[in-house]
Formats: structure tokens, sequence, C-alpha cells
């Protein structure tokens, strides 16, 4: 098949269908089996019709022997390259008119032979033929022959192109063949027919608009009271502009090839959705965090570190096994709230279970180490020395008064000196406690930022990390399918 460069249409309908299949690759088993296999084969399907255009409209002309459809062919084209009358061939080929010059693919799709191919506009044309741009226009067998070749090939491209128009003439357009073999089988597609009724110029003035009535009734009898019906002659060119414009007005919208694209992309993007929840759940790691630290016993640890009470035997864990494995139930159910039940076990098979979640939070919090009080030096004697040295000074002083033996000066500077050594003993103390116990706050705290950095980083890795995993991935799924439908 030739290969085109896409319009920007096909293009764009190429993108919607590039996101579903990453879509659909993204969900994986995530969806149901039936679905997953129904919309890969409609989108492989969708893929395969787009790969041929569907910037291009087809409209096939469709008629009996003898309606004047050849004809009519080469005046709306202005050439002369349909066979006409005794010159058409015998066999089922279909002749074809591009006013584009990138539908080979297309034509090679509908099976028009290459030497049955022209080109319509040239540089002689100018914008002469701009309104008709992007138009194929087919010349199919008649489908009352008695070569049954014929029929075949009109009942092969029939359902393939986005407007049909039938070709009648004024003594046959009643034919039980056209009517029972193919307009009653059309019901419903009414939007992609139209009738022409040719040859008017042979029918008297005073009865066109009684024949153009009879055949609208023989349409609204096929249920197809919709269908628009235009007297024309091929020959003298009447009516001729209108059904031109009827085309112009088709090019200028959408594709049947492209509607059908995009409700079945619509379907393929429906199909996914059902299989998906709504916005996806945030993870609750700041509570699965404070509570497995809690399960730790980090903040008693802490508190012992900070009191000073037997911090030589304090250590962080083991964690309780059956608190972990409420904290994993509680972090499955926030964290699929709202999602289908096979994104729920998505999750659930990603996460790390119970055992596991334990086993790495004894690892992690058995690395961090945990801070002991310093012991008591040489300055713990300092104090005594104080008290002591203020006593004796006092009782120096109180016996030297006694006895005056000392200068009232020198009892003075001595009791002041004695008075000092008291105050420092009281003051020195105070201050030691007041250094210890923000010695101890700061260990306690360094404690617990470890200990919760330990916990946080299994939770990110064991827990959040697979979560999300899943969650993006529902994500990108549901923003797909949503884009597609907005489109």
């Amino acid at each position: 098949m030739t290969e085109i460069a896409p319009g920007p249409r096909t293009a764009d309908l190429l993108a919607r269908v590039e996101q579903l299949e990453s879509a659909l690759d993204r969900a994986g088993d995530r969806l149901p089996e039936a679905v997953v296999a129904a919309t890969g084969t409609l989108l492989t399907s969708v893929r395969e019709r787009l790969e041929l255009g569907v910037d291009h409209t087809v409209v096939a002309l469709v008629g009996g022997t003898g309606s004047g459809k050849s004809t009519m062919f080469n005046t709306l084209t202005g050439l002369d390259f349909a066979d006409v009358g005794v010159r058409r061939p015998t066999t089922s080929r279909v002749t074809a008119c591009l006013w584009a010059h990138d539908a080979n693919a297309l034509l090679d799709w509908l099976d028009v032979d290459t030497d049955r191919r022209i080109e319509r506009e040239s540089a002689l044309d100018g914008e002469s033929q701009a309104d008709l741009r992007g138009l194929v226009l087919l010349d199919l067998p008649d489908h009352d022959s008695v070569e049954p070749g014929h029929r075949a090939v009109v009942d092969r491209l029939v359902p393939m192109v986005d407007l049909l128009v039938w070709v009648v003439d004024p003594q046959k357009y009643a034919d039980d063949a056209l009517h029972t073999g193919y307009l009653r089988h059309l019901v419903g597609h009414e939007g992609a027919m139209l009738v022409l009724l040719n040859q008017i110029d042979t029918v008297p003035p005073g009865r066109r608009e009684e024949l153009l009535a009879d055949v609208a009734r023989l349409l609204r009898e096929d249920g197809l009271a919709e269908v628009r019906t235009i007297g024309v002659s091929a020959r003298t060119g009447e009516g001729m502009l209108e059904v031109r414009g009827v085309l112009a007005g088709l090019v200028q919208g959408r594709s049947g090839a492209e509607l059908r694209a995009e409700v079945e992309l619509a379907d393929a993007a429906a199909a996914l959705s059902a299989g998906l929840g709504g916005v996806e759940p945030e993870p609750p790691v700041a509570r699965a965090v404070e509570a497995l630290a809690e399960a730790a016993g980090l903040a008693g640890v802490a508190d012992a570190v900070r009191e000073g009470a037997s911090v030589e035997r304090a250590s962080l864990g083991p964690v309780q096994h059956d608190r972990v494995a409420l904290v994993r139930e509680a972090w499955l159910r926030e964290s699929a709230s709202g999602l289908p039940e096979r994104w729920d076990l998505s999750i659930q098979a990603s996460v790390a279970g119970a055992e596991a979640l334990t086993e790495a939070l004894d690892r992690a919090l058995g690395e961090v180490p945990v801070p002991t009080a310093p012991r008591a030096g040489a300055s713990r004697w300092v104090v005594p020395l104080l008290l002591g040295l203020g006593a004796l000074g006092a009782a120096a002083v109180g016996v030297w008064g006694l006895l005056g033996t000392m200068a009232e000066t020198d009892v003075s500077r001595w009791a002041g000196a004695a008075a000092a050594l008291a105050i420092a003993a009281v003051v020195v103390p105070a201050m030691r406690r007041r250094r210890r116990r923000s010695a101890a706050d700061a260990r306690a705290q360094a404690l617990r930022s470890a200990g919760l950095a330990a916990v946080e980083s299994v939770v990110a890795r064991e827990l959040t990390a697979p979560t999300v995993a899943v969650l993006d991935d529902h994500r990108a799924v549901r923003t797909a399918t949503a884009v597609v439908v907005r489109s």
C-alpha cells in the first residue's frame, strides 16, 4: 500500500488512537480481559482505516443501466474520462477522479485500478476547483448490470463511501431492483445519500414537479423520507451547480470515515473508563509514618534518652508486627478508596507485605544509633569543694571575729569571699543541670529525627513508591480517556 502523509484531521485522530493504545498498555491486566481484547481490536481497526486518511471525502455515483451516471461523472469533473454508453467496458472496473494529490492509499483500499484514476486539479485551474479540494468521486458499475461482477463491486463499495449519489432516470426511477435491492436496506443512512433525477430535460416542464414528488413518495415508502432529491440534466447542465454546491458543502465538512472513527474512539474510551475510578486518592503517608514510629516505641526511647534512664540499654524496636499489619491495612484501604477491585488488588500486590514491612523497619531502625548521656567527670567534686571552702571560710571569719585577732576590714573581706563561695555552690549546680537538660533534649530530638527518617525511608520505598506507580497508571489512563471523549 502506498504511504501517505496524514492530513491534519487524520493526524488528530491518530494521536487519539495513540493515547488510548498507551492507556491500554499502562492499564494492563487491571482492566477486564474482555475490555482489553475488544478495545485493542477496535483500536487496531481504527488505526488501519486512518492509515488511508480521513481528509478525503469519497462520493460514489450509483445507478442503473442508461441512467446517465457516467455522463454525470464527466460533467461534474469537466473531463471526458468515464466510459459512456456503448464505450462502457464490460468489466467491473471503477473510475475515480481526485481533487486531491495524496489519495493513492485510499484508492488502493477501494481497489480502483491505477489506470482508472485521474487528478482534476492542475496549474491551469488556479483556485477554480478549490471548493472540491479533498473530493474523491467514483463512477461505479451499473448496479442492475447483467454481469454479476458489477453488482458485487457496487455491494462492496456502497458501505465504504461518505455519500451515495443515486442517479435515476424518468423511465426507471421506480425500478424494484433499486428500491428492494438497495434503498430499503439503507434506512438510517439518509444523511449519507442524495438522489438525482437525471435527464430532467426530457420531461415536459409542467410534469417535472409531479415527477420529483413521485420520487420523494417512493423514498418515503422505503423509509428514506429525509433523502434529498434534485432534478438535473447531465447533458444540458441543468441543476448541476446545485449538485456541485452539495458536494462542496460535504467536502468542507467531515467525512463519514472521520465521524465513524470519532464514534469508535469514543466507544473505546468509554469502555476503558468503565474499568476506572474517580480522582486518585492520596496515600496516607504522614499517618503511616507516625503510626509505625509509635509501633517502634520511638517516643518512649526518646523520653528515656531525655531522662538519662538506662540509656545504655535503650534501642529502637523491634517493631510490633500486629501493629504494622494494621497500619498496612489502613494504608491499602485509603490508597485504593474509590478504585475498582482490579486496581485495588494491584496496589495490594505491589506494596510490601506485613512481614516484609516489619523486617524492613527493624533493619532501618536498628541502624539508628541511640545516644547516651556523658559520664560525670571530675567536675562532680566542684560543688562539694565550693561548699566546703565556703563553710571553712565562714567558720574562720567567725573565730577571728570572736578572738579579735583580725581587723574589721579583713573580717568583711573574708566574709564576702565565704558568701561568694556559698552562692557559687548554689548557682553552679543549677547551671550544670540546665546544660545537662538541654543536652539531653538535643539528644532525644536527634534520636527522634533519625528514627522518623528511618521510618519515612521504609514507607517511601515499601509503600509509597509502589502505590504511587499504580495510581500514576490509573491517572494516565483516566486522563487519556477523558481527553479522547472531550476531543
